[in-house]
């Protein structure tokens, strides 16, 4: 009898065994973890971005992030291909996937094109990573300015036309790059030194373009920092973007309480109007506003006037963005282009405005995109602002 239940206590046991034999092995993402090359679920999870197209994030059991960057909008003629990255921890020794570059990290030394990508580096505090950059154009950080006189940032020249020589003299590890501008890059990839498109300007949605801020944390080692800012971002975003629809979704009972908005000046001849996909166009939808141009294209295009004022005679505001000499005002709109008066939005003084050679827009936008949607919800929707609130980019021309 004794042996009889000993012998059914170890089939017992020896069933135990197996169920928590598989238990183990589905724990980790259930993968095998043979050659160090599986992907962790969670870990990637975590850092693949939530708004942005242009890149995502895989992270393998060994620790190796893979980073695969392609053209947020899928323009195959612009961009035929896509970019493959490979971060691995300083002093590792480590394998990474075919048909992905590897990049050490954190990365101490690097040169931006934009100041999109600048504004990323500001934000986490890491300027002391940026050994070099385009130019000082517009540019209101003073500890910037500071780095460049001193030569601890050197100026490599515009897009088309870099020096080589002070691109190698900055010892940058790896460069990033904005692949769709005006390029000049072929003589900067003979240096043998790492590009990385950083194509937060070409995201659609404003938290898009904000969040690769998470995709340089990763490169930099401020990955913890860079979801602590963006969270921040977004958690303000959404939150205002609920109430700019409770409030259109009240007075939508009573009418269309939507105002209408169109962009841009005239330029040589024609206007440049970006298309009803853009990020400008969607921010305009967020607070609560409805652009002129309801069409899926992305980009922009240069148009005759009266193009532009067949879609926007009659369009509630005017939103101009532009590094004008002196005050900008109504008499000098009406100057560059005499029809401009004939706008509704120039009738009844309602242009939105924004000098970029008074206020930090380029440098400091792309991350407080937050910022953006509440100027303009404080114009659109003013009852959803305090009456004491101060604008930071966008204003009412005067």
């Amino acid at each position: 009898m004794l042996c009889k239940i000993l012998k059914i206590m170890k089939i017992y046991f020896s069933f135990l065994v197996i169920v928590l034999s598989v238990l183990i092995s589905s724990c980790g993402g259930g993968h095998s973890r043979g050659n160090g090359m599986a992907q962790t679920d969670a870990d990637s999870m975590s850092l693949s971005p939530r708004y942005a197209k242009g890149y995502s994030v895989k992270v393998l059991d060994n620790g190796v992030r893979l980073i695969d960057v392609a053209d947020p909008q899928d323009d195959k003629e612009k961009m035929p291909v896509s970019y493959h990255f490979a971060l691995v921890k300083k002093g590792t020794q480590t394998q990474v996937p075919a048909g992905y570059t590897m990049v050490e990290v954190p990365i101490e030394r690097t040169l931006v094109m934009t100041m999109l990508q600048l504004s990323n580096f500001t934000a986490l505090d890491a300027l002391d990573v940026v050994r070099g950059i385009t130019g000082t154009k517009n540019l209101f950080n003073q500890d910037i300015r500071q780095r460049v006189k001193d030569g601890r940032m050197v100026k490599i020249g515009m897009e088309g036309n870099f020096d080589t020589e002070l691109i190698l003299a900055a010892h940058p590890e790896v460069i990033f790059i904005s692949p769709f501008k005006r390029g000049g890059y072929d003589a900067i990839k003979e240096t043998g030194i790492t590009l990385i498109p950083h194509l937060g300007y070409k995201e659609l949605t404003p938290l898009g373009q904000a969040e690769w801020i998470r995709f340089v944390g990763m490169f930099i080692g401020k990955e913890h920092e860079a979801d602590s800012i963006f969270a921040g971002i977004e958690s303000r975003y959404n939150s205002l973007c609920q109430r700019v629809d409770s409030l259109i979704s009240l007075k939508s009972q009573d009418s269309n309480t939507k105002p209408t908005v169109f962009s841009g000046e005239m330029h040589g001849g024609n206007w440049y109007a970006v298309g009803g996909k853009n990020s400008l166009a969607q921010i305009f939808r967020d607070a609560g506003a409805q652009y002129v141009f309801d069409n899926d294209d992305t980009g922009g295009v240069n148009i005759e006037f009266e193009q532009m004022y067949a879609a926007a005679a009659n369009a509630d505001y005017w939103r101009i963005l532009n590094s004008y000499e002196g005050d900008f005002s109504y008499e000098a709109l009406k100057a560059s282009e005499p029809r401009n008066e004939l706008f509704k939005a120039f009738k009844e003084k309602r242009v939105i405005y924004c000098n970029m050679k008074q206020t930090p827009y380029y440098e400091k936008s792309p991350v407080m995109p937050d910022v953006l949607l509440s100027d303009l919800v404080a114009i659109f929707h003013p009852e959803l602002m305090s009456a004491d609130y101060e604008p930071t980019f966008y204003r009412m021309l005067k």
